[in-house]
């Protein structure tokens, strides 16, 4: 799926074939909507999709972070609505927070949920696999003008009146191939159904590639900066904090002299080994899980004794990890917490392109 070994001929054979068939069945499944065959639910309010074309992290709960406090100060009232993938709520649906406090824990609303409500000040978050039942709640309980969909690029069932669909810039379409064979979602091609093209983990200086599909609609170029969400003692309870003002990373913030085994369970696992690393942190040790994989008690007893081996003197993971941590668990050696924000080449030229599209919606 990744492109990084070359699978048996057989097994190539057979999961190109079944590829193809995923692909066609999704761009069946578009040209339907578009021709009208199936029908989108639509809200009484402007809706904001963000979405990719392949699985994995490309920046989505970021980004959605980085445009829902966008619309915010703009002046309209906003609600972020996700699935709630894995949460005990995805079915039921329920309101993670209000625009005051939080009413879910993670494991009922869903890590990312529960990430985008303790990141989110006076905006409401909402979980439910019925997006448009979702919506409709947030208009009635918060009169909400502007709804931002996470992840919901491929959510064709309700309508949406902006997409803006992420890239991974090392990557952009996986491997080339449409699962199970690679990583796409749907064809390539269904770039032209979104309204605006961001490029996450961009080369600095920014560079805008030269594709032709990348010439064909509004393009911005972005970048995963981290910071540092949290850091917790030895014995301390670990909980996410809640709309706190990032804190920059420094030498004396990275705890300099310390050594630094580090563990997440996101899609890109490779991806924060590379961030630990590349800002300073001593790293002399990993482990990677599955994406949204829930931590038992077993799994910090390994992760701590593996941490003991490798010599290491604290602990460190990601801002999402530590969702699913929340209220939990704690560590016998001191823990850092890294957080990603999305940095925009052009955010005047963004901002701008938001409040026109926002303007011209009724």
């Amino acid at each position: 799926m990744t492109g990084k070994i070359n699978p048996p001929f057989a097994l190539n054979q057979l999961l190109t074939i079944l590829s193809k068939v995923y692909g066609a069945s999704a761009l069946l499944r578009r040209d339907c909507y578009a021709l009208g065959f199936l029908k989108s639910k639509k809200l009484p309010c402007t809706v904001i999709s963000i979405g990719n074309l392949t699985t994995g992290g490309t920046g989505k709960t970021p980004m959605t972070i980085y445009v829902a406090k966008q619309v915010q100060r703009m002046g309209y009232r906003v609600a972020v609505i996700s699935r709630g993938y894995k949460g005990a709520a995805e079915k039921s649906g329920g309101i993670v927070s209000d625009e005051n406090m939080i009413l879910m824990n993670p494991n009922t609303a869903g890590d990312e949920p529960f990430l985008l409500a303790a990141s989110l000040k006076g905006i409401p978050v909402l979980v439910g696999s019925n997006r448009y039942q979702s919506g409709m709640n947030a208009i009635k309980r918060f009169q909400t003008e502007v709804v931002i969909l996470d992840d919901a690029f491929q959510h064709l069932a309700l309508f949406r009146d902006m997409n803006l669909l992420l890239l991974d810039s090392t990557l952009p379409f996986g491997n080339g191939h449409i699962l199970p064979r690679g990583t796409l979602r749907e064809p390539a091609s269904a770039l032209n159904f979104s309204d605006a093209l961001i490029m996450t983990r961009s080369p600095q200086p920014f560079r805008c590639p030269v594709e032709p599909w990348a010439m064909t609609r509004p393009f911005f170029c972005a970048i995963h900066e981290p910071f540092i969400s949290a850091r917790f003692s030895a014995g301390d309870k670990l909980a996410l904090p809640l709309l706190q003002p990032h804190e920059p990373i420094t030498e004396d913030a990275l705890m300099i002299g310390k050594r630094y085994y580090a563990f997440s369970g996101i899609a890109q696992n490779d991806d924060f080994l590379k961030t630990i690393t590349k800002i300073g942190a001593d790293v002399c040790g990993f482990q990677g899980f599955s994406d949204h994989h829930c931590y038992s008690a077993k799994d910090i007893q390994a992760i701590q004794n593996a941490a003991v081996n490798a010599s290491a003197t604290a602990l460190a993971t990601t801002e999402k990890d530590l969702a699913r941590l929340h209220g939990r668990f704690q560590f016998d050696m001191e823990c850092l917490v890294i957080g990603i924000r999305i940095c925009l080449d052009n955010t005047l030229a963004f901002d701008r392109f938001i409040q026109n599209r926002l303007s011209l919606t009724p």
